[in-house]
């Protein structure tokens, strides 16, 4: 996998691009993870489209959001917001996490805080309590340091790369 430049980013936000980069790394089968803040914006990615061609799998299907981490922030706010209207109506707390099973792969989302979500797509093969499990430590190494000025910071940073990068 290929990180994204941390460099000038403060030690809360270049740690945070290490737990997400350590989350893909160490579980087989995910293939692509997205935070996104509560309102919707992608604010960390494993930034999948540049490195496709490194993690496909002969003979594995091509389509799904793998092509761009906005695609996979928009499902997953979609998703983040479902859940939450449907756990307000059924007067049933707070939603703690989601998951998705699909023939061909998985999504699974997990609130981290102030309404913050870390969504992850899984192959279909991958392990469910393995994401889960590790989704569980990265929401609570995160949580506490995401604060409004490390999403800001965060914010600025995917748009400083994708201003720098060819389209």
């Amino acid at each position: 996998m290929t990180a994204p430049s941390t460099y000038g980013l403060s030690s809360e936000a270049r740690n945070l691009h290490w737990l997400l980069t350590n989350l893909v790394e160490e579980v087989p089968g995910i293939l692509s993870v997205a935070v996104v803040s509560s309102d919707g914006l992608l604010l960390l990615s494993s930034d999948p489209g540049s490195n496709d061609a490194a993690r496909r799998v002969p003979g594995q299907r091509t389509r799904g959001p793998r092509g761009s981490a906005a695609d996979l922030a928009t499902i997953v706010s979609g998703i983040g917001s479902l859940t939450i209207g449907a756990a307000k109506l059924m007067d049933s707390g707070a939603v703690k996490h989601t998951m998705v099973a699909m023939e061909e792969g998985s999504l699974f989302v997990m609130s981290i805080s102030d309404g913050s979500l870390l969504g992850v797509h899984g192959s279909a093969d991958v392990d469910l309590s393995v994401v889960a499990y590790h989704m569980a430590l990265f929401v609570g190494r995160a949580g506490h340091v995401l604060t409004p000025e490390l999403r800001s910071e965060l914010r600025a940073s995917l748009e400083s790369e994708s201003a720098g990068s060819p389209r």
